[in-house]
């Protein structure tokens, strides 16, 4: 019986993996290898482990959770937090829970102060109508602030072009009676 010769353990470089065929089998060998290494920390140490891996295609998802996948993943998110002690690993899901509150905190200030500006802003537009009362041209300039101003200064924009608008439409439409002497006639009639 002849023996097989082989060339025992060889120090693999860690490279991407080219070729699609030693690519699924490395990954399928490599996967397990390491669940059984995680599966044996969480047996020897009392570890709780979660461990979530993509095939290199996309398509699937394979995951390792001891106690639970979906027990730890809750936790880490802060749902189901316990309640800390000091073991160095729930003081860093605590961390990780309060940043995501103090950023959730930060947001809620930013929009209540947008809030407060755009009721500000309506309490303004309010004020300028109650004091205009359908003549708002005639509110006195000087008690408006910027805001206010900036919408008189548009109204009166507008208003300038509706009027600019008006006179083209009575210079097209020119005044349909000749002066002769001191009486109106038509521009037909000969004298």
């Amino acid at each position: 019986m002849t023996r097989k010769i082989n060339k025992g353990r060889q120090r693999v470089d860690m490279v991407k993996i080219k070729k699609a065929s030693n690519l699924g089998v490395t990954f399928s060998k490599r996967r397990a290898g390491l669940f059984k290494k995680a599966s044996e920390l969480c047996t020897l140490c009392g570890a709780e482990i979660v461990i979530v891996i993509f095939s290199p295609d996309g398509k699937n998802v394979f995951s390792f959770g001891h106690p639970s996948v979906d027990r730890l993943v809750e936790r880490f998110l802060g749902r189901n937090l316990p309640p800390p002690n000091n073991d160095v690993h729930n003081q860093q899901i605590v961390a990780c829970r309060e940043a995501g509150i103090r950023e959730l905190k930060t947001k809620l200030m930013t929009l209540e102060g947008v809030l407060h500006m755009e009721k500000n802003r309506k309490k303004s537009l309010r004020e300028i109508r109650k004091r205009a009362d359908g003549v708002w041209w005639e509110s006195p300039i000087e008690e408006l602030n910027l805001f206010q101003l900036q919408h008189l200064k548009k109204a009166l924009e507008i208003l300038k072009q509706k009027v600019e608008i008006e006179a083209q439409m009575v210079n097209n439409n020119a005044f349909p009676f000749q002066t002769l002497g001191s009486a109106w006639t038509p521009p037909n009639c000969a004298s």
